[in-house]
């Protein structure tokens, strides 16, 4: 019998647009995506990469920072998750994962939005887990705007407040925390390459988390910490339905990237465990792209 990994033509692997039309209020469950996003609950393998680290992923719930946290802990690391109350019931989901790798998992539920908040979370994960030496800030807001009329100073706020603020209050609170080794990732986008028209303040944000990335890098390498940016493309998370793009940009998303697809949050964590590995010891304030083909500038 052949050792040999199966291979599979990638514009085929994952389902492919047009989908059904399925807007959702904010923030979005993937449980009501259709079809449902692939986060690695059965189809990411762990080779114990990250054995005996501990992470924290804000977002970690569903989509990307869902599928980091799957793959962390079948990596071998104890993880905790922040996300909104509102999202229990897709973060008690990623719990019980975690849980059944024999690993522990720590529930954060609460609004990143709230710089005290923000400070409390970083402090819980550290007490509940024992330490922290993989730092995931990836929960981001996006909500689409046809004209820059419509971009409201409550909209910029709040979009700033979730994508950068929070990412400057967690990191703050969780450097002092991190011993050499450790890494911190941060989830970009596509988006602060090659802005829509529509996303005006989240492509802003989207690029100011590559420069604060870059330049935490150059302050962290001194301690030893490495910092780098994955910047997505097209991914078939809750982010779109609810809200993200129009409904009928939902039901067609991915279809102009090269694949013909979006992507599914499981083809994406591989580049975190990386991220986070000593396997990926030489690699400190570099932006990862994972675009469908697009690239980035």
């Amino acid at each position: 019998m052949s050792n040999r990994l199966s291979i599979t033509d990638p514009r085929t692997q994952y389902p492919q647009p047009p989908f059904p039309r399925q807007p959702q209020p904010v923030p979005g469950k993937a449980s009501k995506m259709e079809p449902t996003p692939d986060h690695g609950e059965t189809s990411y393998q762990g080779s114990g990469k990250l054995k005996g680290r501990k992470a924290l992923v804000t977002g970690g719930d569903s989509g990307i920072g869902r599928a980091a946290a799957i793959a962390y802990a079948r990596e071998g690391a104890d993880v905790a998750i922040s996300y909104l109350p509102s999202e229990e019931a897709d973060a008690q989901e990623v719990i019980q994962l975690i849980e059944a790798e024999g690993r522990t998992a720590v529930a954060l539920p609460g609004d990143i939005t709230d710089e005290k908040w923000c400070n409390e979370l970083v402090t819980q994960a550290v007490g509940k887990l024992g330490g922290l030496d993989i730092l995931v800030i990836n929960a981001g807001r996006q909500q689409f705007r046809e004209d820059l009329s419509q971009v409201t100073t409550e909209d910029f706020d709040k979009t700033l407040k979730t994508n950068l603020y929070a990412l400057h209050w967690i990191a703050q609170a969780a450097v002092p925390h991190l011993p050499a080794g450790a890494s911190v990732i941060t989830t970009s986008s596509v988006q602060a390459y090659e802005p829509s028209a529509i996303l005006l303040d989240y492509a802003t944000t989207k690029a100011g988390m590559v420069a604060y990335t870059k330049a935490l890098a150059k302050q962290l390498i001194k301690k030893g910490i490495r910092a780098n940016v994955v910047a997505p493309g097209p991914f078939w998370t809750p982010l779109q339905s609810s809200g993200g793009q129009p409904p009928e940009a939902v039901s067609k998303f991915g279809s102009k990237s090269e694949f013909g697809r979006p992507g599914q949050p499981v083809e994406i964590a591989p580049v975190y465990v990386l991220l986070a590995s000593q396997e990926g010891s030489y690699i400190s304030g570099e932006v990862f792209g994972v675009t469908g083909g697009a690239g980035i500038a």
